[in-house]
């Protein structure tokens, strides 16, 4: 561990879904030792799916070196595509984060920047399998860890996610008194939240519309990608 605080670095963006953040960072706030930055652009208020904003705490030019970099997810992770400036921040920060990690579709944010390729990783039920134009495995599991990379599925995997890194970076018994600390023992009231649970005609219905809404952007940053990868002759940007 490193003599100063642990360092997590937080990419946000408009229409973050704000529960892939705060989830994770109820669990983060709980960690010892641990600074977490909040990067954008600037610093004004950033609007998240909710209808309210989140306040950075620092910008992407100012931002000290993550030793976790996280990225949640939302529609805004899309936008990221068309955000160099973004994607080459992440890529800047990956080469020397000690994880580099991601919730929902978060995942697609980091892929688009070539932190995925070759890797297993997770994403939203309904985008998962769309990762594969990246060069990364989709994985359909709550939490997926692949070497450094920890991703973590649908929005309410944010808190599991939380909880596997915590229990990498401080072991397990750490990680338990945190879950007791937040008292995170869920009963949910209905057991239909994962597409397997589900109809599966809806669910079918669902991943159709989503790929209809997304795949044109997808295929068009995985092309960038593909010739910016090719063009550096590397399999990968770390």
């Amino acid at each position: 561990m490193p003599s100063r605080p642990l360092r997590i670095v937080v990419l946000l963006f408009p229409r973050v879904t704000q529960l892939d953040f705060t989830g994770p960072a109820q669990v983060f706030s709980k960690f010892p030792d641990t600074e977490v930055h909040l990067a954008w652009h600037n610093l004004d208020p950033v609007p998240t799916d909710a209808g309210w904003c989140i306040v950075p705490t620092t910008t992407l030019d100012e931002c000290p070196q993550a030793d976790i970099l996280f990225v949640p997810g939302g529609a805004g992770a899309f936008d990221m595509f068309d955000d160099p400036n973004a994607l080459a921040f992440l890529r800047t920060q990956g080469r020397k984060a000690r994880w580099i990690t991601s919730v929902c579709t978060g995942s697609f944010t980091l892929a688009a920047a070539g932190l995925l390729t070759g890797y297993r990783a997770t994403s939203h039920w309904a985008s998962l399998q769309m990762l594969e134009h990246f060069g990364v495995h989709p994985t359909p599991e709550r939490v997926v860890r692949d070497r450094n990379r920890i991703t973590g599925a649908w929005v309410t995997s944010g808190i599991d996610f939380a909880f596997t890194l915590a229990a990498e970076l401080f072991g397990d018994d750490e990680a338990r008194r945190i879950q007791l600390a937040i008292e995170y023992d869920p009963e949910p009231p209905f057991d239909h939240g994962s597409p397997c649970k589900a109809d599966p005609e809806e669910v079918k219905s669902i991943v159709a519309a989503t790929e209809n809404l997304r795949m044109a952007q997808v295929r068009r940053s995985s092309s960038a990608l593909a010739d910016a990868q090719h063009l550096s002759g590397l399999a990968r940007f770390t």
